[in-house]
């Protein structure tokens, strides 16, 4: 049902380009602007993204900008509400005259903002969603960075059939970014011919940790894959803890080890988490040894941040792309720019667009956190 919306949604926001637009582009300026979720359980993982994505910005505004002009970027609160999401996006494009919705988060906010997208005849560039339904038709006004929940959900049923592990339950929050993982993991499972013995849910408004851990530990799973983020991800394994269950976890890449390290401390060790963004400790990979050179030269007491790092990839991406559309930016020749690209590369981390596909990159892989805290690869 929720898919089927979802699709609906997107077949009416796809479509060829009309007359560009490029408003939010000055002699001095670019403005870009997002809705996201910045209060609640997910509010300080999205925060994070925004952090990484004005280093960045930063950066190269202290350098004189883009072509001379400054990078300006607006983010406003919409609770994990689609409908706020609707409202922040008109008002970010109808008032605040944005260039382009930049770095938006969640599934059914992406859904719900494409008609003002397609309206606008505005871009959307790297919104924090992987769902499949944005990737399988083209809009031509849409470009993902990260990878999508299909390419995770299949790497991490491959590795838990690999391993010989049978019976694996599924946790998932009952909103839209838990229904999408699910379906990914129900395509996956089918793909490996690994049936899940339990899907186990909670309701976001009224979350029953300790209801879904005995449905858990009732279930008896060697694996859960648990399909959410923020503090539920957490809460859930923390009610499971206090059981005699004791399953391995796995989890997607909008599972936040921030979060995952400051609400469980050393009770996340083993904790395997997809990741679509190269490691943290591959200082030889160009965009992380440029990221920690600007994060120390910020604060040097400042400690790195996957999801903060994922935000300043995808703000490193559409500042390369801005500058090779040179000065003459608009919608239309942006657009034209990336399709034109080729590969990008940052290191491990390449993405590739062309007229038939604005997907992005591919890059997963499976991490694991250490006695330490920290990932794995």
């Amino acid at each position: 049902m929720f898919r089927s919306f979802l699709v609906l949604l997107v077949a009416l926001c796809t479509g060829g380009l009309g007359h560009a637009r490029n408003e939010g582009v000055t002699a001095d300026e670019i403005r870009l602007g997002a809705s996201a979720v910045l209060s609640g359980p997910l509010g300080p993982q999205t925060a994070q993204y925004g952090e990484g994505s004005r280093l960045m910005f930063d950066a190269v505004n202290a350098q004189g900008g883009v072509h001379g002009r400054m990078i300006r970027y607006t983010t406003l609160d919409d609770g994990f509400d689609p409908q706020k999401a609707v409202e922040n996006t008109r008002q970010l494009l109808e008032t605040d005259k944005v260039f382009m919705i930049y770095n938006s988060t969640g599934t059914a906010q992406t859904a719900a903002i494409l008609p003002l997208i397609k309206e606008h005849r505005t871009l959307l560039f790297g919104p924090v969603t992987g769902a499949s339904v944005f990737r399988e038709t083209l809009n031509p006004y849409v470009f993902h960075v990260r990878a999508g929940y299909a390419s995770e959900a299949a790497k991490i049923v491959s590795q838990l059939r690999q391993q010989g592990i049978s019976r694996v339950a599924v946790f998932y929050q009952d909103d839209g970014l838990g229904k999408t993982l699910l379906a990914e993991l129900k395509k996956a499972s089918d793909e490996e011919k690994l049936a899940f013995v339990a899907e186990i849910k909670v309701d976001p408004k009224q979350p029953d940790f300790a209801a879904a851990a005995q449905a858990t530990e009732k279930a008896q799973p060697q694996a859960v894959i648990v399909a959410t983020a923020g503090t539920t991800f957490t809460s859930y394994i923390k009610a499971v803890q206090s059981t005699a269950a004791r399953p391995a976890y796995y989890g997607f890449s909008v599972a936040s080890m921030d979060v995952i390290h400051r609400e469980l401390k050393e009770k996340a060790r083993g904790i395997i988490l997809a990741q679509i963004m190269p490691s943290l400790r591959s200082t030889t990979v160009p965009v992380v040894a440029e990221y920690l050179a600007l994060l120390r030269a910020k604060s040097p007491s400042a400690q790195p941040s996957a999801s903060q790092f994922e935000g300043f990839v995808h703000a490193r991406l559409l500042v390369e792309g801005l500058r090779r559309t040179g000065r003459n930016l608009t919608t239309e020749s942006f657009i034209k720019t990336m399709e034109d690209a080729g590969e990008i590369s940052f290191g491990r981390f390449n993405v590739k667009y062309s007229p038939k596909s604005h997907n992005g990159s591919t890059y997963v892989e499976l991490a694991i956190v250490d006695a330490e805290g920290s990932l794995r690869y």
